[in-house]
């Protein structure tokens, strides 16, 4: 297998490059990136005969489409997501080459799915999977695989925690842009818009994140977990960037209208208010302060009946975020290759991988997932 890894220079890319390279079946790992340089790469990555590293930005239509060609299945890791999820899947529809992203952005979910990429894809025999990262990703498996397991699905819970110590490049974006205007929710059976980073809750998280406040965050889920749990009355997705202070002065930075878009003259120039707070954010806000843990961690919450009884399965999961995101990516990957996704077209991790088969292989290359099951009567009070 011949793989093309978008960003592949990043933490996210890295990490899927990292566990392609081990694999026998793979024979070339393309690392392409924007700022190719070959001292941002980690020794293993740098050595190895399967890798090459190639300049390729997300904007040169044309570039991508020949150099798709070349390859086996494109797996995009060039976030964010919501500038960069369309076009690269424009180019590997056209090269006719199956495609993968870790897409956590709904906006570029929305387009994938509604747009004429989901047909022209179909014609060309391929898959566009989006969002097969940790969230989303790892955790939409891990509602099907609950899901599986009952007669009736009604609420899902989704939350996730980050610690900024784990933060840089396009995550930064990705992180002040989820919490901006109107994101979906999937409440009460329907697709409705609330304000990004409001309600915030108390939840507990695995060591060493122990319980953190986590709020309303536009992720993907509540746009795909409806299309292939059926029933399901609620999906919520929520989540935190820690310590509390971040999202504190993030929310207050949008208050003041320190995230807005809207570009505003300062002495002759035009600027957005947010491109200048985003700078900020990735150079000089984290300096000096308390960063968090090294960790980051998932908590899928799947609430149902089975048998005329209330099952409520709980997972959580706590880890480095570049191999929980990367890992997923590759595995589906290698699954690709292997004909277990044989779903063509647009289509979402829960959608067209076999959430056994994927924990399987999840669990041998060392990640761990702390599970409960509570069954109740269904006329308890």
């Amino acid at each position: 297998m011949r793989a093309l890894i978008i960003g592949g220079v990043g933490g996210m890319g890295q990490g899927v490059a990292r566990d392609l390279i081990k694999q026998e079946q793979v024979t070339k790992v393309i690392l392409a990136d924007l700022y190719p340089d070959p001292e941002r790469l980690s020794p293993k990555l740098r050595d190895s005969e399967k890798t090459t590293l190639i300049k390729m930005d997300v904007n040169d239509h044309n570039t991508m489409v020949n150099s798709f060609k070349e390859v086996d299945v494109i797996i995009n890791c060039a976030g964010p997501f919501y500038k960069t999820a369309v076009p690269v899947a424009k180019a590997a529809v056209e090269a006719k080459i199956n495609y993968i992203d870790i897409c956590d952005d709904y906006e570029g979910t929305e387009i994938l799915f509604n747009s004429d990429i989901d047909k022209m894809a179909k014609e060309a025999g391929i898959t566009v999977l989006t969002g097969m990262g940790s969230d989303p990703g790892t955790n939409n498996i891990l509602v099907k695989y609950y899901a599986d397991r009952l007669d009736q699905v009604d609420e899902i819970y989704l939350y996730w925690v980050v610690s900024i110590a784990e933060l840089a490049g396009a995550a930064w974006d990705h992180s002040l842009h989820m919490t901006l205007g109107k994101i979906p929710q999937y409440i009460d059976g329907k697709l409705v818009y609330v304000e990004g980073g409001t309600e915030p809750a108390a939840e507990k998280f695995l060591d060493p994140l122990g319980t953190c406040h986590v709020r309303y965050v536009g992720h993907p889920q509540p746009l795909t977990l409806p299309k292939y749990i059926k029933g399901v009355k609620n999906v919520i997705i929520k989540g935190a960037l820690i310590p509390l202070w971040v999202d504190e002065l993030i929310q207050e930075q949008k208050n003041t209208g320190l995230l807005s878009t809207e570009l505003i003259d300062i002495k002759g120039t035009k600027i957005a208010p947010y491109d200048l707070t985003l700078k900020l954010w990735e150079e000089t806000i984290p300096k000096d302060r308390d960063n968090g843990p090294q960790s980051s961690g998932l908590k899928v919450i799947v609430k149902g009946e089975k048998d005329g009884k209330k099952v409520t399965y709980i997972a959580d999961m706590v880890g480095r975020m570049a191999p929980g995101t990367g890992l997923p990516a590759s595995i589906a990957s290698l699954m690709m290759d292997a004909g277990d996704v044989i779903v063509k077209g647009v289509v979402a991790p829960e959608g067209c991988i076999d959430p056994e088969k994927f924990i399987g292989i999840f669990l041998k290359r060392g990640a761990r997932i702390h599970q409960t099951q509570t069954i109740s009567s269904m006329f308890e009070i």
